[in-house]
């Protein structure tokens, strides 16, 4: 008999975040005349930038949180998308900020994600939300995709305190801010990336492994032991002629034979993605609805 890993669906779970989310807002609404409002800054015509950003329009709308969609142009100045910004931070009826990313090359990350208000940083990016992350302490806003592996990772109902988990990948976006987080459960957290020599014998040793390198299919049953629990971020899109294919940084069809849990790509973290920013921003409505900007 053939052995199959249990499906961590996400868009199940994030479908029900996403409902008792709704009936917040709508108390919110018809109770305090509280609305939601999500801006986001989108640069350029990349084509997955627009349908992230697309996708995020979708499932706020479908829950009653009004967005607000600015799309500049490739060559818009670094000052132009500034004052922007600071338009957004001042604008009492924005709840949460968004700056879609990648941005072209005449524009700084860091200039963009330190000019948002960190109140309104639903991405958690901001150095502030970083810090109060990596201090341990509450009340910053985490970034979104880190908090839904985390709770993909829960649903499995692993006692995480003395796990071993091996996160692939290093990126502000997901694999430092989880491994915080899974260090606040205890977990002993090893965080590898390109530079790792011997990846596979690290991988293979975990209880819950974490891809995040962007490479399709890269990881093969090999790096994984038969007691894992596997969640890929990863979202390729691969040439399948005559159409193209979503695929994760893992071989699905292989590795889905050999470990415990497996998340799949699509339907697995992106969701979870969605639900918690849009999550962080019925949260920074409700932390800021008694702000008063001078």
């Amino acid at each position: 008999m053939i052995k199959e890993a249990i499906l961590i669906d996400g868009k199940y779970h994030a479908d029900l975040i996403l409902e008792k989310l709704k009936k917040n807002i709508e108390y919110q609404k018809k109770e305090n005349n509280l609305v939601a409002k999500l801006a986001i800054i989108l640069v350029g015509s990349e084509p997955a930038s627009a349908i992230y950003v697309r996708n995020k329009i979708s499932a706020a709308r479908k829950i009653g949180i009004d967005t607000e969609l600015k799309n500049f142009e490739e060559n818009i100045s670094e000052k132009t998308l500034l004052a922007e910004i600071l338009r957004m931070n001042l604008d009492n009826s924005i709840s949460g900020i968004i700056v879609q990313l990648p941005l072209p090359k005449q524009i700084s990350k860091e200039k963009v994600i330190n000019a948002i208000d960190p109140a309104k940083d639903v991405d958690g990016f901001h150095p502030f939300n970083v810090g109060v992350l990596n201090s341990g302490y509450s009340g910053g806003f985490i970034p979104c995709t880190a908090r839904g592996c985390l709770e993909l990772i829960k649903l499995t109902q692993i006692n995480l305190e003395g796990k071993n988990v091996a996160i692939v990948g290093r990126s502000n976006i997901v694999g430092r801010p989880l491994a915080a987080l899974l260090n606040r459960e205890d977990a002993t957290v090893t965080l590898c990336h390109s530079k790792t020599t011997n990846l596979a014998s690290i991988t293979s040793n975990a209880d819950i492994v974490v891809t995040a390198i962007g490479k399709p299919q890269f990881f093969s049953s090999e790096y994984f032991s038969e007691k894992a629990i596997v969640i890929d971020v990863g979202i390729n899109r691969i040439r399948l002629e005559p159409n193209y294919k979503l695929v994760g940084d893992v071989a699905f069809e292989s590795v889905k034979n050999k470990v415990s849990y497996i998340t799949p790509v699509p339907g697995g973290v992106g969701p979870m993605t969605i639900a918690y920013l849009l999550t962080n921003t019925f949260e920074a409505m409700m932390r800021n609805k008694n702000k008063s900007i001078k």
